[in-house]
């Protein structure tokens, strides 16, 4: 499977999550020249700027430790760009979405999901 299917896969299992979990999606894959956010949500108190980081396993280093400092950056500027588009009164807030799985001949299976809350400011 090539990585953009498997980002869309992952970034699917993300969704799923969120709503299991009671947020409701407000837009995925919103992208702007500051660049993209994979998933934004929002519950009751936040609006969340979701990063979605699909691994097959945490032994090199853990899916989140990929947003680095730069990606922290672009990701700030995309939201503040929807912020000043989308007019809401709740809190953003920033989340990491950590998806392990693996590959089978059926096609891949979700291990585990670890969601971040507030992962960064």
């Amino acid at each position: 499977m090539n990585t953009k299917l498997k980002g869309s896969w992952g970034e699917n299992e993300a969704a799923v999550y969120l709503r299991k979990h009671g947020y409701s999606i407000r837009g995925a894959n919103y992208r702007t020249r500051f660049g993209e956010i994979d998933i934004i949500a929002e519950d009751r108190n936040y609006i969340v700027f979701a990063e979605v980081k699909l691994r097959k396993n945490a032994k090199f280093a853990a899916a989140s430790d990929y947003v680095d400092q730069a990606k922290q950056r672009r990701l700030r500027a995309t939201a503040s760009f929807w912020l000043s588009q989308n007019e809401t009164d709740k809190q953003p807030r920033f989340d990491v979405i950590e998806i392990y799985y693996q590959e089978s001949e059926y096609g891949m299976q979700l291990k585990d999901i670890n969601h971040l809350i507030n992962a960064f400011e």
